[in-house]
């Protein structure tokens, strides 16, 4: 995706597998704006880092991993990680398990095991033999404490990007218009430097110069899931970074799913399962939720919720 043009400076750094780009205008340049401005975008990028070294499965030291080496027992974790599985089980039962954070162990089979800082390969020890599901982590409010009844690995990576975008938000919200851009993965925040909502462009799925569509948005965030972001190494049946829990292997119906919602968690996890569940199924998730988007299926046809708005 590619956001207005502006002419304030912009920060990138690479972050979570990623480039996240913030980008913040309508500010004076005064000195003391500066270092406002400043100090809020440094705050906003330590999210990022924050959101990593708890939920990040490719790092052997983060609290995540150190869950999941730990089975058939109450694990106390933090508000951020126990929060963060408890809205991607939420999740996994309000899709029937079309989206299952415990993924994380076929992932690794499947050849995303590396971390994207050096390009270790990591690995969990976790097999992917036994069948595991979102059923097998049980959450315990009164204690904050997380149970994973057999080994699993969970993966968070359709939570935890949209989590760390939506703290960064949190840290920029006193500048009033800015960007945050994970990635494609975004939020806009109030106005462009003309003073107008937020033009955004989504990609086409097949032609990576063309733009499939704009929108316009202001205070929201926009996710994309596509088919064409990680492909499986050497693999030549279209196998991707996006699995489908029940058959194994990556969905074929639809192509790119694009998700307009007031988080980018939201916009992120929900998009993920609509693009499993399919077309019907994923647009009827997302309009129950009142959410706004956009699928484009395997014959580049696309299917949109009826409040969808194109410019």
């Amino acid at each position: 995706m590619d956001a207005t043009r502006v002419s304030a400076p912009k920060s990138s750094r690479a972050r979570m597998g990623t480039v996240v780009t913030i980008d913040v205008v309508g500010h004076d340049r005064s000195a003391r704006a500066r270092r406002t401005r400043d100090l809020a975008i440094e705050r906003a990028f330590a999210w990022f880092d924050r959101v990593e070294s708890v939920c990040s499965r490719f790092d052997t030291g983060s609290e995540l991993r150190g869950l999941c080496a730990t089975c058939g027992v109450d694990v106390e974790v933090s508000p951020m990680l126990f929060e963060a599985v408890r809205f991607a089980l939420a999740v996994a039962e309000e899709t029937h398990g079309a989206f299952d954070p415990t993924v994380g162990a076929r992932m690794e089979a499947r050849g995303f095991h590396r971390d994207y800082r050096d390009g270790t390969v990591v690995r969990s020890g976790v097999g992917d033999e036994e069948p595991v599901s979102y059923r097998d982590v049980v959450l315990n409010d009164a204690t904050r404490s997380i149970r994973l009844e057999r080994p699993l690995l969970l993966d968070l990576g359709a939570v935890a990007k949209g989590l760390a975008i939506d703290m960064a938000v949190q840290a920029l919200r006193p500048l009033v218009n800015f960007v945050v851009d994970a990635g494609g993965d975004l939020y806009c925040g109030g106005h462009n430097a003309a003073e107008q909502p937020w033009t955004v462009g989504i990609r086409h799925p097949r032609d990576p110069h063309t733009l499939l569509t704009r929108v316009t948005i202001t205070d929201a965030a926009l996710c994309t899931s596509g088919d064409y972001e990680r492909r499986v190494a050497d693999d030549t049946a279209g196998e991707h970074h996006l699995l489908n829990p029940a058959t194994g292997a990556s969905p074929r119906d639809v192509i790119s799913a694009s998700v307009l919602a007031p988080t980018a968690m939201v916009a992120d996890a929900l998009g993920t399962a609509a693009f499993v569940l399919g077309c019907a199924e994923g647009l009827a998730l997302l309009e129950h939720h009142e959410l706004r988007a956009c699928l484009v299926d395997a014959q580049l046809v696309r299917h949109t919720t009826p409040d969808w708005i194109d410019v």
